[in-house]
């Protein structure tokens, strides 16, 4: 090292972004680890990853030149973290991208600056590779930077040169830095390229000057890309000459603090070194995840949060950690990274409450998939078998988070295995089925629609903060395959205009509706979209005549349907603020859906809201609204907005300046939506539901103005409906149903009393039928037209009879059979099983069932053969008596 200074990791990611925003590029945040619109990913795992749409020129980027330090998740190689020191799913990469600015020489010299001159990294110890036939790459390197020939290295394509299907790509250079001996191989021949940890890649210069085809066929792009690429952690193992990632300042921190509740010591115990990288690393991942508002579930990246969290609990575990660990030790990765991510902070009690709820339930899981492996095992066992079938296996894995190595583990001990290509076979199904499932996507992972077609130089700005009319000219016109000049009578299409009142689905708001005239034409507006690049496309139906590019048209939206649709997206600000008063600071907004009808208002939240809860906040919620609150919207900086404690949503993608929208001192939240001008507007507001919708999510459904007004209208006309058909007045209808009830509990005791009085007299006297066997009595008789609770009442009576013994009692009723079978105390003492019996039995008449032993019953479909069923009662009970 040129200098003997301690880079910290957050002081390397700050010295990376000053560095290239002195050279002109503007630092943009991280993006959030949900991928937005693109379907291709279920997480974001590159820097370049959500930057697709500049690079294709979808969208217009907010500035040629763009740096970043992007928070990224990788998961394809999960069973091998942990194993090894290399790998890790949590990663930042730092990043600096030309969008058709500056190319190869630039990205180079600073490259190599940034590494020499900032960093301090050793010249001599510095290796580029480039990629085989890029001479321009290997000159910049030779002549321009002046790295002898002999020390840069041509690599194929396999190596340096990125392409990921059709679409943009181009060849790399990366650079390699030699960390010493001490992380050789030892081999003679060992250099640059060496699967060893000596030469290690820290930059990667991605030139993307080619357009793929989709066929080998290139094309040279008329503007060219640069994506740089830099891990983070692998840097600052780099500058802080460590081991590996789990050496680094924050992360080593974490991974002490493993060792610490653990007992344990790195480096020491190989298998236990396995336990604390995986903890270390996921912990990571997962406080990342939820801060983002990725929540756990069975399916998507929700699953992939499931998992994460569930082998990090199940390691704790295998390092002896009885207690629940994970909060703790997501404190400290929020504690290490705040500075670079604050949002970290403010969601703390958040992504406490989700994880501590996740860890316990695992526990239970985990405890129940022991007790079930526990169980497969012995039957194993029992049946002489030495092997798990694959379907088994990947049931305790997907079903109770089992990761195949534990249940190896366990079964290992009775010198059971697992059948390995089954449980791949299980695994391949469950991926062939995620694929099936995919829409088809182009290069940046969206649906194929015809709006990539449209220059991204259209825009359109949404006046309707302002007004509810405006005229405005078209800009484009399609059809739902092609863009079109004209759209005519009868046809479907989307009109895109320079400036709208109408509001595109978003932020829980649904589209308004409403009509676009020019002169006598008519178009019908059935849905308002978001588009990309800042494009608001009118989807509808020409009612009559034509419209054209360039024409000058009237927008109206339907003006009573964004009045009540305001009033319901109002009241779920205020129902957020109410939520968190009753129930506590951990509940967020999870999604919404407000449109004129009703308001639903999704929120996380683990239990139930009882009946006192729902009213306190009904309560609250209708104070505010009497309370006349003025309802203001002011556009701040986003940090400033954070600031004034205003609420944003998970996973919202916001730009620097935001919209404010408070209400009074009560609540204060960035929404893009339309809302009332005070409190008062909603008039009411009364909730309908509540549910549980997902793990940790509560949803409930609402209505206010005109619509609490019909709820009880409609309840009103219930009521007297009710009255009505009980021939009672409204307000007398509780005493009235009290006396049906009564009424309908007298007349159903007797009618069990002339029930059993009609089995009674349908058996007869069968006393005389009771046979000997074996020292036992047996009665097995028939009766027609008896259910099963006839059945047993006879049972009960015909047993107070006989004294000692076994009943048997068959009927047949509505061409079924009813079998039941009764067994004393003394007749179980000689063997008799009722269940067993009945078991025995139940075949002959097209049937099964079983029970206890002093009481079964079984159901058949074969009437004819009651009296043979009868017959084999006496056989099956002898088998049984000693």
């Amino acid at each position: 090292m040129n200098v003997n200074k301690f880079y910290g990791l957050n002081e390397l990611r700050k010295m990376y972004l000053d560095f290239f925003q002195s050279k002109g590029h503007l630092v943009m945040k991280s993006f959030s680890l949900i991928p937005h619109n693109d379907n291709s990913l279920l997480l974001i795992n590159s820097g370049m990853a959500p930057l697709k749409p500049y690079f294709t020129k979808q969208e217009i980027p907010p500035c040629p030149r763009v740096t970043t330090c992007q928070k990224c998740i990788r998961t394809g190689d999960i069973e091998n973290i942990g194993k090894t020191d290399r790998h890790g799913t949590f990663f930042e990469m730092l990043g600096n991208f030309s969008f058709g600015d500056y190319f190869k020489h630039e990205a180079i010299a600073w490259s190599w600056e940034f590494l020499t001159q900032v960093i301090g990294l050793e010249e001599d110890r510095l290796y580029p590779s480039v990629y085989v036939d890029d001479d321009e790459a290997f000159d910049i390197w030779n002549k321009e930077i002046g790295i002898p020939a002999e020390r840069i290295f041509r690599f194929g394509k396999e190596d340096n040169f990125w392409e990921h299907g059709a679409g943009p790509c181009g060849p790399c250079s990366e650079i390699y830095y030699d960390r010493g001996e001490k992380y050789g191989c030892g081999k003679p021949d060992c250099t640059v390229g060496c699967d060893c940890d000596r030469y290690m890649e820290v930059w990667n210069n991605v030139f993307t000057q080619f357009e793929n085809d989709g066929n080998g066929h290139y094309e040279l792009l008329e503007s060219k890309n640069i994506d740089t690429g830099m891990g983070l952690e692998r840097l600052a193992t780099i500058v802080q000459d460590v081991d590996s990632i789990f050496d680094v300042d924050t992360i080593k921190a974490l991974r002490e603090q493993v060792c610490q509740m653990a007992g344990v010591k790195y480096k020491e115990n190989p298998k236990a070194d396995v336990s604390i990288r995986i903890i270390t690393d996921h912990i990571r991942s997962v406080t990342f995840m939820v801060s983002d508002g990725i929540l756990p579930s069975n399916e998507g990246r929700g699953y992939v949060l499931r998992r994460l969290l569930r082998r990090a609990a199940r390691h704790g575990r295998l390092l002896g950690i009885t207690e629940k660990f994970l909060t703790t030790l997501s404190d400290t990765v929020i504690e290490t990274s705040k500075d670079g991510y604050p949002e970290l902070e403010e969601k703390k009690d958040f992504i406490f409450k989700i994880i501590s709820e996740e860890e316990d339930k695992f526990n239970r899981t985990l405890d129940q998939g022991l007790g079930i492996l526990k169980d497969m095992k012995a039957q194993i066992l029992a049946g002489g078998g030495d092997v798990l079938s694959g379907d088994d296996a990947f049931k305790l894995y997907d079903t109770y988070g089992f990761p195949l190595d534990l249940t190896e583990e366990i079964l290992e001990e009775d010198g059971i295995t697992i059948d390995q290509e089954g449980f791949k076979a299980a695994m391949d199904r469950q991926r062939d089925m995620a694929r099936k499932a995919r829409k088809t996507t182009n290069y940046m992972g969206a649906d194929v629609t015809v709006y990539q077609s449209i220059d991204p130089a259209v825009t359109s700005r949404f006046v309707g903060y302002e007004y509810t009319k405006y005229t405005s000219k078209i800009s484009v016109l399609t059809t739902e395959e092609e863009i079109v000049e004209a759209l005519v009578d009868g046809q479907n299409g989307t009109i895109i205009v320079d400036e709208t009142p109408f509001y595109a689905t978003s932020g829980g708001q649904e589209a308004d509706t409403g009509i676009i005239t020019w002169g006598d034409s008519v178009f019908a507006v059935k849905d308002t979209i978001k588009l990309s690049g800042g494009k608001i496309g009118h989807v509808g139906t020409v009612v009559k005549g034509m419209f054209k590019t360039g024409d000058s048209v009237e927008l109206a939206i339907d003006e009573k349907k964004r009045s009540d649709t305001a009033k319901n997206h109002s009241a779920t600000h205020l129902l957020q603020k109410a939520l968190q008063m009753v129930l506590g600071s951990h509940v967020q907004q999870a999604g919404s859906s407000n449109n004129d009808k009703h308001l639903r208002f999704d929120f996380t939240h683990f239990s139930p809201m009882t009946a006192d809860e729902l009213k306190r906040v009904e309560d609250i919620v209708n104070d505010e609204i009497e309370a006349n609150l003025p309802v203001l919207t002011k556009i701040m900086d986003l940090d400033e907005a954070k600031k004034t404690g205003a609420m944003a949503l998970f996973g919202e993608k916001y730009d620097k300046d935001v919209r404010v929208v408070t209400m009074g001192d009560f609540s204060k939240e960035l929404c893009g939506g339309t809302h009332v001008s005070n409190t008062g507007v909603i008039r009411a507001f009364k909730i309908v539901s509540e549910a549980g919708v997902a793990a940790g999510v509560r949803r409930i459904e609402a209505l206010t103005g005109d619509g609490v007004f019909n709820y009880y209208a409609g309840l009103e006309q219930e009521l007297k409906e009710a009255a009505h058909a009980a021939k009672a007045e409204p307000f007398a209808l509780v005493k009235r149903i009290e006396a049906l009830m009564d009424e309908v509990k007298t007349l159903s005791s007797e009618n069990e009393k002339l029930k059993n009085k009609m089995a009674r007299e349908a058996l007869g006297d069968v006393m005389d039928q009771v046979q000997d066997i074996k020292g036992t009595a047996l009665l097995a008789v028939k009766v027609d037209g008896v259910d099963m609770n006839g059945l047993m009442n006879l049972g009960d009576q015909l047993k107070a009879r006989l004294g000692q013994g076994v009943i048997v009692l068959a009927s047949e009723k509505d061409g079924k059979v009813n079998l039941l079978s009764m067994a004393t105390d003394e007749a179980m003492k000689n063997g008799a099983h009722a269940g067993n019996l009945i078991k025995g039995i139940a075949k002959l008449v097209g049937g099964g069932g079983g029970g206890r032993p002093n009481m079964a019953q079984a159901g058949g479909k074969n009437p004819a053969g009651i009296d043979n069923a009868l017959k084999e009662a006496a056989q099956v009970l002898e088998s049984q008596l000693r």
